[in-house]
């Protein structure tokens, strides 16, 4: 018998997002690794946010910050109890960062669309161009919840003390060190190639099948298990800024149920250019 993911509410399928897009207390939001695709079309009463100039801040580099999230979901007509459904492309990179963030902000109600844009676009479901008209709510965040993410020092640590599981979800090429980003994004953003010491392998991709959707539980569990990242250890997966990791994130967290999971956010752009610390090569 086929196991179950641990929390299955966090999925849901696209006929069911076709099914409730008039639903007043739901708010359908696209985050795009390609920012010029909502444009192009997108889900009917949907609304956009731009990854880098809405989830991040801006000239210093950190996450969104409570305010700004606030103030984003407020324009988005989010209330704290809206159902908010997140997707986007590249099975949903920067839709479960989007989810990462929600969750680090404490909103209770918030889903991906099990393989994102690619899958509704390839069912043939209904696009528009025509922008949502939204009325403005106000938007309360919780206080940051620090034990979904990393940060510098405690992934410092971790490559010292090799006391947590690492998952570097980045391509073989980039975990070696032959590249420092993903082949169809510039070479640039940390001083060395490499890995984080004693970090696992395992390409974000691994987590979908072809058609963008989450590979089941016990296919999940396999992979994961079979390079020793196991429940009874603490997690960190990292990529190069985030957004993949965050994916990897949502597998291990959510789908399985790890109870112990973070993401690196500031990955190898910001551990790759620190001076002193460990960096491994194959």
């Amino acid at each position: 018998m086929a196991t179950a993911y641990a929390n299955p509410q966090v999925l849901v399928e696209t006929a069911w997002v076709a099914d409730h897009l008039k639903d007043p207390n739901l708010r359908v939001i696209e985050v795009s690794v390609d920012t010029a695709a909502f444009e192009q079309g997108h889900i009917p009463g949907a609304v956009a946010l731009n990854w880098f100039r809405d989830l991040e801040e801006h000239p210093v580099r950190d996450i969104a910050s409570k305010a700004k999230i606030e103030q984003l979901l407020g324009q988005a007509g989010v209330g704290t109890n809206t159902k908010v459904i997140l997707y986007g492309d590249n099975n949903n990179w920067f839709a479960t960062y989007a989810y990462w963030l929600l969750k680090h902000y404490g909103h209770s109600d918030a889903q991906i669309m099990n393989g994102g844009r690619k899958k509704w676009i390839d069912e043939g479901r209904a696009l528009t161009k025509e922008a949502t008209k939204i009325a403005p709510v106000r938007y309360s965040a919780k206080d940051p919840d620090p034990s979904v993410r990393a940060a510098r020092d405690l992934v410092v640590e971790t490559a010292f003390r090799r006391n947590r599981a690492l998952v570097d979800v980045r391509s073989p090429r980039e975990f070696s060190g032959e590249l420092l980003a993903p082949e169809n994004l510039p070479q640039e953003g940390a001083q060395r190639g490499g890995h984080v010491p004693g970090a696992a392998n395992i390409p974000w991709g691994e987590n979908c099948r072809p058609d963008g959707t989450f590979k089941s539980a016990d296919e999940l569990k396999s992979l994961y298990a079979g390079k020793g990242v196991t429940p009874d250890k603490e997690v960190v997966a990292y990529c190069r800024i985030g957004e993949r990791s965050s994916l990897t994130w949502f597998a291990l967290k959510e789908l399985l149920g790890y109870p112990r999971v973070r993401n690196y956010d500031g990955s190898w752009t910001e551990y790759g250019s620190l001076v002193g610390v460990p960096v491994e090569k194959p």
